[in-house]
């Protein structure tokens, strides 16, 4: 394979990668092995505040079977058919915070599809993740890396990608091009409120609001809501740990949980897509 260049950026000069075989290499000679699995580490030791940051592989294991099994493939289809209407041909598009890549890899596929000719990148904090990630979607790169001091070139970005991940508004500023569009997804009100009635003795639902952020002018909201039936007690148990409310449940909740056969529960998204402003940086 000849070097190529890559849409990642040299995390301590940010100068050009360029992407071989085996490693990334900058023009000052800063170099970084790619992992036998495809993904490059981009997050310096100086920036990486755990041992092993992000999902470990228990949890990574977890939100891939889960995701496997497509019972969130509403979303998946929604974030494809707005990427479909809003990103120009030949677009660049980087998902913040791509976890194991089961929607980057279906935004490359369905734009490839179309005929306009991606470029995709994505960044995670956990190498568990990325090791699916990569594994699934090979034109993809993918890349241990913070959102908060993503290793990208300024203005780079047609479209940004962020599902359940935090919002670095100034990094995502910094990275799309003017024009370029940011699709930011949370859920909705009633997003598991079965599952949470299960857990909780009072569950409360998720807040909603339109919240406007300096730089970026609201397109539109999309909005999702179905209902999917687990019947398989292993998919309800990877379900809750793919959720924030498995690291605050108490035992009691988890227990009723971890007891049933079955659960069918409302899911519910809300896509949040956003233009930034020509003016903004």
């Amino acid at each position: 394979m000849h070097p190529m260049e890559s849409l990642f950026r040299c995390p301590l000069c940010a100068q050009p990668l360029d992407r071989q075989d085996t490693r990334y290499l900058c023009p000052q000679g800063h170099s970084f092995d790619r992992a036998a699995a495809g993904y490059v580490h981009l997050l310096p030791a100086n920036k990486k505040h755990a041992k092993d940051p992000g999902d470990d592989k228990g949890m990574a294991a977890a939100r891939t079977r889960f995701l496997s099994g497509d019972y969130y493939a509403p979303l998946r289809d929604a974030l494809a058919e707005l990427a479909l209407t809003y990103a120009p041909d030949h677009p660049t598009i980087l998902d913040a915070g791509c976890g194991e890549g089961y929607y980057s890899a279906a935004l490359f596929q369905r734009l490839a599809q179309a005929g306009k000719a991606p470029r995709m990148a994505g960044v995670d904090l956990s190498k568990h993740a990325l090791r699916r990630a990569a594994k699934r979607e090979k034109e993809v790169e993918f890349a241990v890396a913070s959102v908060y001091d993503l290793p990208v070139a300024d203005a780079a970005a047609d479209l940004l990608v962020n599902c359940f991940s935090p919002l670095a508004l100034e990094e995502f500023l910094r990275v799309l091009r003017p024009g370029g569009y940011y699709f930011y997804v949370v859920p909705g009100a009633e997003h598991l409120w079965q599952l949470k009635q299960v857990l909780y003795d009072n569950p409360y639902p998720n807040q909603e609001k339109l919240t406007p952020y300096p730089g970026l002018t609201y397109r539109e909201v999309r909005k999702i809501d179905q209902a999917i039936r687990l019947t398989d007690p292993q998919a309800i148990q990877d379900l809750f740990q793919m959720t924030p409310y498995f690291w605050k449940t108490p035992k009691e909740g988890a227990a009723r949980l971890a007891a049933l056969s079955e659960l069918e529960t409302t899911i519910s998204f809300r896509i949040h897509v956003f233009a930034k402003e020509a003016q903004a940086v």
